[in-house]
């Protein structure tokens, strides 16, 4: 067996970001390659498997997320390498371009890959001279390119350019390189992406539109039109990346009713329990984001990273699971968490309620304003010129002055999911929301579409 065929390379996904970290060895050192905050998650495998850390490197300063890398790396002490023009606060070690980083039998080359960010940095992992596989980060995708926009509109323009001669470098190599990206599909870092998170240099060059646009100009309106928003919460994350973060807080305890009510005027409350739950009985004021993959990132747009929040629970194991989430896109303060509301309910409490109904029956019975909380490109692609659109991270008291708030406002989306959490945002606003659920806009339309 070749020294090659000993390398193994573990992905560690982080479905709710749309993002992988790599953890990758020779059977008996490692490397990590853009960690997420909750280190344990790549301790535990090189525990198990009894390999040295030797190297945490980072592809990008993330905008993203939290880097875990600062903290695994001290903690195992280890090497943390950085692209040489992020110059972050902490201490680390540069990468420049073409200047080769040795770890144990492995061999890793950087590949200076500006477009995602300015310092954007690849890894070429060779062996034995062979080119094994590159670690794209934010660059090359499967099927897409990182996106360019992500430093502002005044730059995206700049970024795209240089993304559009980084990405096709990359799909100089040889065409048998495996292509291991840090952003893939979920993650608003992307631009578009397919179902896999990764590929070969060769799969690529066939598969990938980007690299099928000859001309920059052309690539650069591609990638630049037809962009979906990114949380608010993006704007904090460099600069938590360039200082370095500390670990992920340790569990916060559970509270009681008077607890709450305690703190009550100070903090933010999130229901995180089944919407329908919710519907039927929440406490006034909160805001509901349920649980699933898109959590962190709904909270992370809709309240300010200083907000101290306390968590309604269906389940106790939930509270820290939602935390750690929480924790990964640097909201730190959660302060306590509750399993339902019986007991503030128990304690006198009265809750208050959501309308729920499916859309065509809102239509047909009791034609009224609606209000279309999709997104700028969704609403383009699907129209519903009947509905206001306000996208749902705008909405707020001066947003709402649209609204007629003597008459019930009908909210949509294209599940419900969004459509309940601007419902919670409307009550604590004073309107009335009904939130028409199902399958939304789509199927509203779908006779239209279908003919039937």
């Amino acid at each position: 067996m070749s020294v090659a065929d000993s390398v193994s390379v573990t992905p560690i996904r982080t479905p709710s970001l749309g993002d992988t970290s790599y953890l990758v060895s020779d059977g008996e050192t490692a490397f990590v390659i853009d960690p997420q905050r909750d280190i344990d998650r790549f301790t535990e495998p090189l525990d198990r498997l009894g390999l040295e850390l030797s190297a945490v490197l980072e592809t990008h300063v993330h905008n993203d997320y939290v880097s875990g890398g600062p903290v695994l790396a001290r903690q195992a002490g280890a090497r943390m390498i950085v692209p040489a023009a992020a110059a972050p606060s902490y201490r680390s070690e540069p990468a420049f371009h073409q200047e080769a980083i040795d770890v144990g039998s492995m061999r890793l080359v950087p590949i200076h890959t500006p477009g995602h960010t300015p310092e954007h940095t690849s890894y070429l992992l060779m062996v034995d001279g062979t080119e094994i596989a590159v670690f794209s980060g934010g660059s090359l995708l499967v099927g897409a390119a990182g996106r360019s926009d992500l430093l502002g509109p005044e730059r995206a323009e700049t970024l795209s350019r240089l993304q559009f001669r980084s990405v096709n470098r990359l799909a100089s190599l040889p065409g048998e390189v495996a292509v291991h990206p840090t952003h893939g599909q979920g993650s608003f870092c992307a631009a578009g992406t397919g179902g896999t998170t990764s590929s070969t240099i060769g799969r690529e060059r066939v598969d990938n539109p980007v690299l099928r646009l000859g001309d920059e100009d052309e690539f650069v309106a591609d990638q630049l039109s037809g962009l979906p928003s990114y949380p608010a919460y993006y704007r904090h994350m460099a600069p938590i990346n360039l200082t370095g973060a500390s670990p992920v807080p340790a569990p916060v305890p559970s509270i009681d009713a008077h607890g709450l009510a305690r703190m009550r005027d100070s903090v933010t409350v999130v229901d995180t329990r089944d919407r329908h739950v919710f519907a039927a009985g929440h406490i006034p004021g909160s805001v509901w984001v349920g649980t699933g993959d898109s959590f962190s990132s709904w909270v992370g747009w809709l309240t300010d990273i200083d907000e101290s929040l306390v968590l309604i629970v269906d389940k106790d194991s939930d509270a820290h699971d939602l935390q750690v989430e929480l924790a990964r896109v640097g909201y730190d303060r959660v302060v306590g968490w509750m399993k339902g509301i019986d007991g503030w309910i128990d304690t006198g409490g009265e809750p208050a309620t959501l309308e729920m109904r499916p859309l065509v029956e809102w239509v047909e019975d009791a034609p009224t304003q609606i209000l279309d909380v999709r997104d700028h490109w969704e609403r383009k692609a699907l129209p519903m010129p009947e509905a206001i659109g306000i996208h749902l991270p705008d909405i707020d008291a001066v947003s709402a002055t649209r609204l007629d708030g003597s008459r019930p406002v009908g909210v949509v989306c294209a599940s419900g999911y969004r459509a309940t959490i601007a419902g919670s945002l409307l009550e604590s606003l004073g309107l009335s929301a009904v939130v028409l659920s199902d399958k939304g806009v789509a199927e509203l339309r779908a006779p239209a579409v279908t003919g039937t």
